[in-house]
C-alpha cells in the first residue's frame, strides 16, 4: 500500500453537488456502506476498516469536498461548505457508482456530514454510524469555561474569512502536527509516510478546511437549530462510538445522541480520536453489528 491509497480499491473521480468532483476509493461488493473521514486526515484513515468491510460489502470511502485529492471549491457562499452541500456530494457519487440507499459511517467532520444526510434524506441513508463526536449544535453547547480549550481551533476557524487561513498557512505543519500529537498521545497509530500524507493534504488545503469548519459556527448551526424546533428525528438504526468525552467536560454523550435518535446505541471504546487506525478490529465490529441491525 502506498501512503496515498487504500491497497485492492480502485480509485474514481466522480461529481458530487455542482461541480465540484470528490476522490473516491471503492471494492468489495453488496450492500454499500460509505465512510467519511474526519480532521486532519482524508479517506486513508479508513484503510483498515474498509479492507475488512470490503470481504462482506460495497465500501465507498471519498474524500470529503475541500479535502485530500478531492476538489476545493472557493468558498464564494456559506453554503459552499454547508454540511447540506457536503451531504449531497455524498449521496451524488454513491448514485454515480449505482446505488440509491446505504449506510454511513462517519468520523468526526465526517459524522458531522453524515448526520445532516440522514436528516435531509432518510430515504437514502439505511444506517447511520457516529464516531466520536457530538452534533454541531450539542458541540457548541456543551463547551463552556476553561474546559472549551480542549476546542480551540473550533474558535480560530469560527472567525471571519482572511485572518485564520494566514495564521494557519504560515504554521500550516505545526498546526496540523499539533492535533496529531495531542490527540495520538503515544504516536503509534500513524505509520509515518501516513502522518506525513495528512499533514501535507491539509496544509495544501487551509481554505477550504476552515471554510468547513466555519460552516459548522454558522450555516450548520442554523439548520441544526431549526431541525430541533420542528423536532426533526434519525428513524434509521444509528449507533454511536465514542470516547468518553462527556466525563471530562460534563455531558451525557448518550443523553445528547438520543434527543437526535431515541433509539440509538451508544458504545465507549478504550481508544484515542483516531479509533479507526488504532482499534480496526473493533470500529469494523461496531459497524457490521451496525448494518445487520433491521431498518425502522
Amino acid at each position: 500500500m502506498t501512503s496515498t491509497t487504500i491497497d485492492g480499491f480502485d480509485y474514481r473521480r466522480i461529481p458530487g453537488e455542482g461541480r465540484a468532483h470528490l476522490n473516491v476509493a471503492v471494492g468489495g461488493d453488496g450492500h454499500p456502506i460509505v465512510l467519511l473521514h474526519g480532521f486532519p486526515q482524508t479517506h486513508l484513515m479508513w484503510r483498515h476498516v474498509a479492507r475488512k468491510l470490503a470481504q462482506r460489502h460495497l465500501v465507498i470511502v471519498p474524500d470529503l469536498r475541500g479535502y485530500g485529492a478531492s476538489d476545493k471549491p472557493d468558498d464564494t457562499s456559506a453554503d459552499t461548505y454547508s454540511k447540506r452541500t457536503m451531504a449531497r456530494d455524498i449521496v451524488n457519487i454513491v448514485r454515480d457508482i449505482g446505488a440509491e440507499q446505504f449506510s454511513l459511517v462517519g468520523h468526526d467532520r465526517g459524522a458531522l456530514v453524515g448526520v445532516r444526510a440522514a436528516l435531509d434524506h432518510p430515504e437514502k441513508i439505511t444506517h447511520l454510524g457516529i464516531l466520536d463526536v457530538l452534533p454541531t449544535m450539542d458541540t457548541w453547547d456543551v463547551l463552556h469555561g476553561v474546559d472549551a480549550a480542549v476546542a480551540w481551533h473550533l474558535y480560530l476557524m469560527a472567525q471571519p474569512k482572511g485572518l485564520p487561513e494566514r495564521m494557519i498557512e504560515a504554521v500550516a505543519e505545526d498546526f496540523f502536527s499539533s492535533f496529531l500529537d495531542a490527540w495520538d498521545p503515544a504516536g503509534t497509530t500513524f505509520p509515518p509516510r501516513v502522518r506525513q500524507h495528512y499533514i501535507d493534504s491539509c496544509s495544501r488545503a487551509v481554505p477550504s478546511i476552515v471554510a468547513d469548519y466555519r460552516a459548522t459556527a454558522g450555516i450548520d448551526l442554523e439548520m441544526d437549530r431549526a431541525d430541533r424546533k420542528a423536532g426533526a428525528q434519525l428513524g434509521m438504526p444509528v449507533g454511536v462510538i465514542s470516547q468518553d468525552w462527556g466525563s471530562q467536560l460534563g455531558f451525557d454523550a448518550q443523553a445528547l445522541w438520543r434527543q437526535w435518535a431515541p433509539s440509538a446505541t451508544y458504545q465507549p471504546i478504550d481508544a484515542g480520536h483516531f479509533m479507526a487506525e488504532e482499534k480496526p478490529d473493533e470500529v469494523a465490529a461496531f459497524i457490521q453489528e451496525l448494518v445487520q441491525r433491521a431498518p425502522s
